[in-house]
């Protein structure tokens, strides 16, 4: 590239000179006004800027097809930016959150939006990024154009999981005198129909059954256990919401038992959500735990569905002391806590996984006693 006749070089060290040798004070220097418009720095210096910059700049038209790229897109997506102009944005990304981005500009009039996506590098691995994606109207030429700035997420996203399992790893450790407690009751049942068994008793049919039931009970609750020591998959798909919280109402029963809590689940939850069911029942885990926390008396947990036009909204009512409306903000930043004990943590994970499946979390006052907990999830 040319500039006034001159051949642009750089020293080496990221320096420019203007092709004659650099002397001391003598160098050659580009006097350039100052400005703070891009267009009028030298080309070169775009050019390095978009060579060095890790993240994604691009433009789309208004039908969504790749007008501009950055060059930034070779390091993380691997694709060379020519490879992209002329491609459909949502060729690029994963079809849920392509149809969740459509439906957020056409629900919103804000022009300037967040979101967490997929993208599909060129070998067909899907990349965490960020997306701030704004819409612009230009007047002159009545066209439309959609500027996106993308950023990778990776490093963020393996963060959060190695908090997500430190976590998951405390609520096993802090359920297991519960679980302890109801494992023991159907032990005792199993091993007192055996002695009876052993003692030439005739109703062999009947505790047969029994000790049956009984195992299956443990098998369920300790099914519950192992799950939440595994790592959270990543495998979405449409799931029963109700399946979800009979599952881990099963394994937070135990603990609810020994303080006289009833947990109370609307038999009418008939609604499905797009979701990856480990993490949503991982969700499911941190708020009702933190339900029954929250009550020092005996109560009752609900949890039902309420619908509107864009949500599927999952509530968790307790009963406890409510959260003071002066902290609810608070609530999901690092290692904020109101338990003596807790780590901060919990709400902050419930809030990362819902973002990731665009949904959000809405923690509301009671008029009477206690919280209610809303799950919001697209429909």
């Amino acid at each position: 590239m040319e500039l006034e006749g001159q051949s642009n070089n750089f020293d080496g060290k990221g320096n420019h000179n203007n092709g004659n040798a650099i002397h001391g004070e003598e160098a050659d220097i580009i006097d350039v006004e100052p400005n703070s418009n891009l267009s009028m720095l030298p080309s070169f210096m775009l050019e390095w800027m978009e060579e060095h910059i890790d993240n994604i700049f691009c433009v789309l038209s208004e039908q969504g097809k790749v007008l501009f790229v950055t060059k930034s897109v070779e390091r993380l997506l691997r694709y060379e930016s020519s490879e992209l102009i002329g491609r459909s944005w949502n060729e690029l990304i994963s079809e849920e959150d392509g149809i969740y981005i459509t439906n957020a500009y056409r629900k919103s009039k804000e022009i300037k939006q967040n979101f967490t996506v997929r993208m599909l590098g060129k070998y067909r691995e899907y990349v965490p990024i960020g997306c701030t994606l704004t819409k612009l109207h230009v007047e002159e030429t009545s066209q439309i154009f959609y500027l996106a700035l993308l950023k990778d997420n990776t490093s963020l996203k393996e963060a959060e999981e190695v908090l997500v399992r430190s976590e998951k790893m405390s609520v096993a450790g802090q359920l297991a005198a519960g679980i302890a407690h109801e494992i023991r009751n159907p032990l005792t049942s199993i091993k007192g129909f055996l002695q009876l068994l052993q003692a030439g008793v005739n109703r062999k049919e009947e505790y047969f059954k029994i000790m049956i039931d009984e195992i299956e009970k443990m098998e369920k609750i300790t099914t519950e256990l192992l799950f939440i020591s595994k790592p959270l998959t990543d495998h979405k798909g449409r799931e029963a919401i109700s399946e979800m919280v009979y599952d881990i109402v099963s394994l937070l029963s135990p603990e609810a038992k020994l303080k006289n809590i009833d947990i109370i689940v609307d038999p009418s939850i008939h609604e499905t959500i797009y979701c990856d069911k480990s993490q949503i029942k991982q969700v499911l885990i941190n708020i009702v735990k933190n339900a029954i926390e929250a009550m020092d008396e005996a109560g009752q947990i609900t949890i039902y569905i309420e619908n509107t036009e864009y949500h599927t909204e999952l509530c968790v009512c307790d009963e406890g002391p409510g959260v003071p409306e002066e902290i609810i903000h608070k609530l999901g930043e690092p290692f904020f806590t109101t338990k003596q004990n807790g780590t901060g943590l919990g709400i902050m994970i419930t809030k990362r996984i819902l973002e990731a499946h665009h949904g959000s979390l809405i923690i509301e006052r009671n008029a009477t006693k206690g919280s209610t907990f809303k799950l919001l999830f697209p429909k």
